[in-house]
């Protein structure tokens, strides 16, 4: 009775969000008018100057806005639209295709591929692609602050299939990229695309994200070793190895549950995934999980206030945006 109660109570909450989604994903204007609305909050400002000072831009005929929906700033006399200073700016893109592709990628558990946007929205492959890195890029950095309480930390490797006969090992001594886990129990994730499995590496990445007074957890891998001198809570290890996954309230279940979504995701929806993008993937399944428990509308406009100040550029080197 008690499970029916509150599946009801959250089906009939009013989101307005949800509600103004599918319209925004149809008419240019309900879209632009959408972004402006959760980009602003209702206090639109020059992304040049920052001037609260600013105006719709209006046809002297007609009285409606610009076709270009362009605002004016009193104070710096510049002019721009919502897309200015974010990830789809220069974006020839309409703005209802951003709108639908940001609700697919916030709201869909396991992601969502360019395939399906392109099929979808009638967007080219490319443009569906490039519209879906930058919302990626909107996603990264979804941490603030070091990891803290008892963090899980596990690493796992992302790749095909052994191509050639023989070759049927998986995991280390492979081709495969590592990809390093820190979980917060009931808390967030970090993750970290790795050149290597080694003791300094792992460490490395464990000091920048995990603060001080935390509780280390991991599996029998000897690279962690002495790590658990450097925190107050200590270093805790179960041994899989010997069939022991579980002991008290010690165990890596949660980051190999974020795990089962990361590859469920890049094996069933993406099918494969470049090394030098991995990271954007990654950023994409971690901002899905730290807000998690936010509605699907909420985390919409999680991803699209994301998007403010960040610019993704062809001619960008890939690694310096890693």
């Amino acid at each position: 009775m008690k499970q029916k109660t509150k599946i009801q109570s959250r089906s009939t909450k009013n989101d307005e969000t949800v509600k103004a989604i599918p319209l925004a994903c149809a008419d240019e204007k309900a879209a632009v008018e959408f972004m402006e609305s959760k980009r602003w909050d209702g206090s639109p400002s020059c992304p040049h100057c920052g001037s609260l000072s600013v105006y719709q831009m209006k046809d002297s005929k007609t009285g409606e806005r610009q076709a270009n929906f362009r605002w004016r700033c009193h104070d710096c006399k510049a002019q721009y639209t919502v897309r200015i200073g974010t990830v789809f700016e220069d974006s020839r893109i309409p703005m209802r295709h951003w709108c639908y592709g940001f609700w697919r990628a916030a709201t869909s558990k396991k992601g969502v591929s360019a395939l399906e946007i392109h099929r979808q929205t009638g967007l080219s492959y490319k443009s569906a692609l490039f519209m879906l890195q930058r919302i990626r890029f909107a996603m990264a950095d979804s941490v603030i602050g070091p990891l803290s309480g008892p963090v899980e930390v596990d690493e796992t490797y992302v790749g095909g299939k052994p191509r050639y006969t023989g070759q049927s090992k998986r995991g280390r001594g492979t081709n495969k990229q590592p990809v390093l886990a820190m979980v917060e129990r009931e808390g967030r994730v970090v993750t970290k695309p790795i050149t290597n499995v080694t003791g300094k590496t792992l460490k490395e990445a464990i000091r920048d994200n995990v603060g001080w007074n935390s509780a280390i957890i991991t599996d029998e891998n000897s690279s962690y070793r002495g790590i658990g001198k450097e925190y107050l809570g200590g270093h805790h290890t179960v041994c899989h190895s010997a069939k022991e996954y579980v002991r008290g309230d010690i165990h890596s279940n949660t980051v190999e549950g974020f795990f089962s979504i990361v590859k469920r995701g890049l094996n069933g929806i993406y099918h494969s995934v470049s090394k030098e993008h991995l990271h954007r993937y990654m950023s994409e399944f971690e901002f899905r999980y730290n807000f998690r428990e936010l509605e699907d509308g909420d985390r919409t406009v999680m991803a699209i206030k994301g998007a403010e100040g960040k610019r993704l550029r062809y001619n960008t080197p890939i690694c310096k945006q890693s």
